[in-house]
């Protein structure tokens, strides 16, 4: 891994989170995870910054999801698991609360983990290239409550069934279709045209945008009760024999046996 696995860069007004782990599609380490809230910090408290964007760098990928070989080794070890699951909800935690307008710019894949990072953006812009996905089944995990409920908010409840249940894929065109995506623009106007979309939004009032966020944010009812009961289920699933199956499948790349 490169020093440069995710950096915050500055383009005029708009700020640039980037995701660029090279090796393996931007697949999300801990590392990363623990980067993002300084890195946010760092966005927000600079008054030149209007507008944040998320990306994935040159890498042909937004992310294809959550570090395979950091999961493997959270099996039979809650602890470490539970540890995981909260550097990651912090990070999470804190792209959608941030301030400012955050849009995810997505080429490739946007699955798993880089899925829940692009749910917490408000404007979601993909190329005509980029594929979606929600994938624990493949693994005998769970999604996190946090993560489903930004899903279930923005496509309803019996489209994130047809996702996380079935682990499909589906392509820009369609992730359109269900409102995953606002638009969808060719691929190689995807750049050029999120700058402008970006650079329009930072002209506006900043107050206006601050509040309203808030405002749309806490339309989303959290039920703490429930939240302590999504984390022990997550957790739990790390010592499951679902878990050690899909594993196995995955590294032996083959389909899994579920009991």
């Amino acid at each position: 891994m490169t020093v440069t696995d995710i950096s915050l860069i500055k383009y005029d007004t708009i700020g640039e989170l980037v995701l660029n782990y090279q090796e393996t599609r931007n697949a999300i380490t801990r590392s990363m995870w623990r980067k993002i809230p300084a890195l946010l910090g760092d966005a927000d408290n600079d008054p030149g910054i209007h507008v944040l964007l998320v990306h994935g760098g040159k890498t042909g990928a937004f992310s294809a999801g959550a570090d395979i070989n950091e999961l493997s080794a959270l099996a039979d070890n809650p602890d470490e698991a539970a540890r995981f699951l909260a550097e990651m909800s912090i990070a999470l935690g804190a792209l959608a609360t941030f301030p400012k307008p955050v849009i995810a710019r997505v080429h490739g894949p946007c699955i798993g983990a880089g899925l829940a990072l692009a749910l917490c953006c408000d404007i979601r812009l993909a190329c005509t290239s980029a594929c979606f996905g929600v994938t624990p089944a493949k693994l005998g995990l769970t999604y996190p409550l946090a993560d489903t409920r930004r899903l279930v908010t923005l496509i309803g409840p019996a489209r994130a069934k047809d996702l996380i249940l079935s682990s499909r894929l589906i392509d820009a065109e369609d992730a359109l279709r269900i409102g995953l995506v606002e638009q969808v623009i060719p691929t190689d106007d995807l750049v050029g045209f999120t700058h402008k979309y970006a650079r329009q939004m930072s002209q506006r009032s900043p107050h206006t945008q601050a509040a309203m966020k808030n405002i749309i944010n806490t339309l989303s009812n959290n039920d703490p009760a429930l939240e302590r009961q999504a984390r022990e289920i997550f957790v739990q699933s790390f010592s499951g024999a679902d878990f050690k199956e899909g594993f196995a499948a995955f590294t032996q790349k083959r389909k899994p046996d579920f009991s």
